[in-house]
């Protein structure tokens, strides 16, 4: 490809882009495809020979990106809402143009003191001491699989070469993600040695049946490993005690993960500070600056005041990685299980840059007040009712009718394409999640999309069978 031919279709795919922002709202957020269509539309076999940028790019916009879900749209409600900035996406185009690998600091020297400078800033602004070592990884998923791997480090040092001990437990909540479940089994714990911990009327980690099932795992000869306890769980954003669970995590000297992937990010409001209370004393700490400080997945930050138990977890020195500069750097593939590692710091660099301080704090605060908005005005309707505390941007809420009309009215919302949203159980019952957090999300998107709820409910309701009765 010519300098001329990639700077013209540059600027086409550019203008298509700043046209997306501009138009966002024109487009379904979900899309009306069902299973396989996509894949029926598209040629069975590669083609032989190459073809034109015009014409791919012509097929991206009629064939693939009507059938995407769009995650970048400001009336995206479901999970967690995830927002790629425009700062996010120049970084992301050059990283991909340089295409250097940060697994090493002689790979990509900028690569590497970038993502150690950059994660300094982040943690100065969450109010995190200088004790806590920080590194880019994908997602959470992996982040959290490594804080385990270090947890069994930690409790454990001849696992990397004679195997993990067996009774090794791991203490999650029943609401705490599935991605730390999934880090046990993948690491070698087993799932019968999670305990999940249950929680109380807010959700909360109860931290006093965590200590007792902590005793009874002791007095059965079993090694208490890690506890990952949540600042924003996944079901309901809901905070656990971390102080409280230090205090027990100190006293057993068991791991302490804090999963803040989603509402950790908060902390950089000043007035939200206190939702990281007990973290400092944490071994560990992970946030998702792609859920919530408007970068473009991937970024998560893992934050460790014990990063030489991470390296010993996972380096492996190998001649052909060796350098002159080894002993005085930082190479971050000794603290985990990748190798190639994508220049992600640079967008997370892009974005804290651009809109500084003050311009994050101002967006994060708009997501915590039109929640707030939306909380109001459910309250405001007796037809529905909210299902759990609302500390973040996320707010769970249901009809007072069965499942069965719940379940009919998220299908139905969603269906229209003109917002999404999830779900969870709460209590037994099935109940709507409504995640705000998207740097285009205005009090009209949620009070339109509000409107619409309201309505297909009505509508539900006036449909029903003569006759039925609801819970």
């Amino acid at each position: 490809m010519s300098p001329e031919e990639f700077l013209e279709a540059a600027q086409s795919h550019s203008a298509w882009i700043a046209h997306y922002f501009e138009k966002v709202r024109d487009f379904p957020v979900l899309p009306a495809i069902a299973p396989g269509e996509l894949a029926a539309k598209l040629p069975q076999s590669a083609p032989e020979t190459g073809e034109s940028i015009e014409n791919i790019f012509s097929d991206f916009r009629s064939v693939i990106f009507p059938g995407l879900t769009l995650w970048n749209h400001p009336r995206f409600f479901a999970w967690f809402s995830v927002s790629s900035t425009q700062p996010a996406i120049l970084a992301d185009f050059l990283a991909a143009t340089l295409n250097v690998n940060a697994m090493l600091w002689k790979s990509s020297p900028a690569a590497t003191e970038l993502e150690q400078v950059t994660l300094s800033w982040l943690r100065q602004w969450l109010e995190l001491d200088d004790s806590f070592f920080g590194i880019i990884y994908d997602t959470a998923s992996t982040a959290v699989l490594h804080a385990i791997g270090a947890a069994r480090e930690y409790v454990d040092p001849e696992c990397r070469t004679k195997g993990a001990r067996p009774g090794l437990i791991v203490y999650v909540c029943e609401h705490t993600h599935s991605s730390s479940e999934k880090a046990a089994i993948a690491l070698g714990f087993g799932q019968e040695n999670v305990r999940k911990i249950p929680v109380d009327a807010q959700f909360r980690m109860r931290a006093d049946v965590l200590e007792q099932t902590i005793q009874a795992d002791l007095g059965e000869g079993k090694r208490p490993c890690c506890i990952v306890a949540s600042v924003g769980s996944t079901s309901t954003s809901a905070i656990d005690p971390v102080q409280a669970i230090a205090d027990i995590a100190e006293r057993y000297n068991i791991w302490l993960h804090v999963d803040a992937a989603y509402g950790g990010s908060a902390a950089v409001v000043p007035e939200m500070r206190q939702i990281l209370e007990g973290a400092a004393r944490a071994h560990s700490l992970m946030l998702n600056p792609h859920k919530w400080l408007y970068v473009s997945i991937d970024c998560s930050v893992l934050y460790t005041r014990y990063p030489e138990i991470l390296r010993r977890a996972f380096a492996l020195g190998t001649e052909y990685l060796r350098t002159a500069e080894d002993e005085s750097v930082t190479n971050y593939n000794e603290y985990g299980v990748q190798l190639g590692r994508r220049f992600r710091a640079l967008k997370l660099w892009y974005v804290m840059r651009y809109y500084g301080r003050q311009g994050i704090v101002s967006m994060l605060r708009e997501s915590l007040r039109l929640a707030q908005t939306l909380k109001s005005l459910i309250e405001q309707d007796d037809a529905f009712e909210i299902c759990a505390p609302v500390p973040f941007s996320l707010v769970c809420f249901r009809h007072r009718g069965d499942d069965e009309l719940n379940r009919n009215l998220l299908a139905e919302v969603n269906a229209s394409g003109k917002a999404f949203l999830s779900q969870t159980v709460l209590n037994g019952n099935f109940v709507l999640r409504f995640a705000i957090g998207n740097f285009q999300t205005t009090e009209q998107d949620v009070r339109e999309t509000w409107s619409l709820i309201r309505e297909t409910a009505a509508r539900i309701g006036e449909n029903e069978p003569a006759g039925a009765t609801r819970a």
